[in-house]
């Protein structure tokens, strides 16, 4: 079936019509004297025969009875019907976007290209589908992903701004600005659901990207990150300097390898030690760093791989990171390899063995975002055809004893969080010529309930050219834990109101005045500067400062 097709098909079936949403008043009266929501859904399939309702229906339904007085605001019974309430209890709501299709400077063997897309992204993966969908336009992505999150029943008040799609810093500059006002305009918008026209007014009104980016800061939809990916070998002082006016706080980059003779052969077009400088520059400039490897390059095994994976905590330790196994897709030149019988994928056993082994490993300090890409099965031609993986390693570490203790792993998400009973921690580690202190408040059962990553540069640290960074300690993010609730909200227990993101900035001071500095810097997202200037900062060219 084509991709256009079965999203047609989708768009159809979720459509709410007046049947179904008089069925979904019938299912939620049902929830809310106390039937589970999956058995309360089974009990009244669709009359068309087509399945059941969906979470999205019932939660259309809850906001029209709130709105109509039927029934109280409840924020306990809305949670019970949330779609996927994951997506939002790392603490902010992520909208991810695609760029147009670009040429991309590198010649990477194991990446697919499709005339579609950008590069190394494919048509039917979920993202790209709704980026293709819209045409790849940034407000239309933005501004249909805001409102199917709303309908799903998730808060976006506070958005990470995730941007994928080949290198961003091979794009046009006046792309890149134009793409990123666009981002702004759709978080910007006066009312939720919106006409097109007002789109168009905004698009003729002259406004920049500084302007958008003001309005932003008291907008009802945040930037609260903003996230771009690119190559080690386009990072540099004038880059860095251009990622802050356009208000990035965060950079992906795909270091794949840490052996130069395994980049050569899978064509990646830089070395070890591009990363390493390109990480150290980031670093140096407060950036968030999150670093993509790569397991089962042309030219490694499982046991070169273990080793590999090692060399990510000495120099490079980068803040998440994203394992993305290489899968054989018949679209990129590896595939040549592999008919050829040069390249062999790991099978799935393999694979699993080998991230059970090396995850028990990762630092305290680093995040694992992923442990695969969500290729679906039907594009590999050989080796793992699992999405699934982070649930197949779980019960292998189970059975073996070893638990991983990354941030992801111990985040409180959406538990209870008694203030009181909160332990204050600080990591200190060595990252190049930063010494870095990942300070953090955890629970008694070793849940992380929020954290700052602050960094004390070195007198020979690299230099960025900034002022504002001149002989400053550097605050590159503040994450407090627990269900992302709207501005202003309150719900007992969540460790987003429990004052902990003050008292972790207090300790940061604390420990920088300690350590001889009289300054400090915050990258702040566009939507968090009125945070950071309400405890003290000031406004600087591209960061927000203090004395100390």
């Amino acid at each position: 079936m084509e991709i256009s097709e079965r999203r047609q098909r989708w768009k159809k079936f979720n459509i709410l019509t007046p049947e179904k949403l008089a069925l979904a008043h019938i299912v939620l009266d049902e929830i809310r004297e106390g039937s589970d929501v999956m058995r309360a859904l089974r009990t009244h399939p669709l009359e068309s025969g087509e399945g059941y309702l969906t979470k999205a229906a019932l939660v259309a339904a809850y906001n029209q009875m709130v709105e109509a007085g039927t029934i109280k605001p409840d924020q306990v019974l809305l949670e019970r019907i949330r779609m996927k309430p994951m997506r939002t209890l790392s603490g902010v709501t992520t909208v991810t976007v695609l760029t147009k299709p670009y040429p991309c400077p590198g010649k990477c063997i194991f990446c697919p290209t499709d005339v579609r897309m950008p590069k190394s992204y494919l048509p039917d993966e979920p993202g790209a589908m709704r980026a293709l969908e819209h045409q790849f336009d940034p407000y239309e992505q933005v501004h249909a992903r805001i409102r199917a999150l709303e309908n799903l029943g998730h808060p976006t008040d506070k958005i990470e701004l995730l941007i994928l799609g080949g290198t961003w810093s091979s794009y046009r500059r006046d792309y890149q600005e134009w793409f990123i006002k666009r981002c702004f305009d759709a978080m910007n918008e006066p009312e939720r659901g919106a006409l097109r026209d007002h789109a168009d007014k905004l698009e003729t009104a002259g406004v920049d990207i500084a302007q958008a980016q003001a309005v932003n800061e008291t907008t009802s939809h945040r930037n609260v990150g903003l996230v771009i990916e690119t190559r080690p070998d386009e990072i540099n002082p004038d880059e860095l300097r251009w990622l802050r006016h356009l208000g990035v706080t965060k950079v992906q980059m795909g270091a794949q390898s840490f052996d130069d003779h395994i980049l050569e052969i899978n064509k990646r077009g830089h070395d070890v030690e591009s990363t390493r400088k390109a990480t150290a520059l980031l670093r140096a400039a407060g950036f968030k760093i999150v670093l993509h490897w790569m397991p089962n390059l042309l030219g490694a095994t499982p046991e070169s791989d273990r080793a590999d994976f090692a060399k990510l905590w000495t120099d490079f330790c980068p803040d998440e990171i994203k394992i993305y196994p290489n899968q054989l897709l018949a679209n990129a030149e590896l595939y040549e390899y592999w008919q050829r019988g040069e390249f062999h994928p790991y099978t799935t056993d393999e694979l699993v063995d080998l991230i059970a082994d090396i995850k028990p490993t990762i630092p305290r300090y680093c995040r694992v975002n992923r442990v695969i890409r969500d290729i679906p099965g039907n594009n590999v031609v050989e080796g793992n055809t699992r999405t699934s993986l982070r649930q197949d390693i779980q019960a292998i570490m189970k059975t073996r004893g070893t638990h991983c203790q990354c941030v992801r792993c111990r985040e409180v998400r959406g538990k209870t969080v008694e203030a009181e009973s909160l332990r204050l921690d600080d990591l200190t580690y060595q990252a190049g010529t930063a010494e870095e202190h990942f300070i953090s408040f955890v629970t008694p059962e070793d849940g992380l309930a929020g954290f700052i990553r602050l960094s004390l540069p070195a007198k020979d640290a690299t230099l960025t050219g900034m002022s504002d960074l001149d002989n400053a300690a550097l605050i590159r993010e503040v994450h407090v834990y627990g269900q992302s609730l709207e501005v202003g909200s309150e719900k007992t227990g969540a460790a987003q109101h429990a004052g902990l993101g003050t008292r972790l900035l207090e300790e940061a001071e604390n420990v920088a005045r300690a350590q001889g500095f009289s300054r400090m810097a915050v990258i702040s997202a566009i939507g968090t500067r009125h945070y950071y200037l309400d405890r003290g900062f000031e406004r600087g060219e591209y960061y927000l400062v203090k004395k100390i």
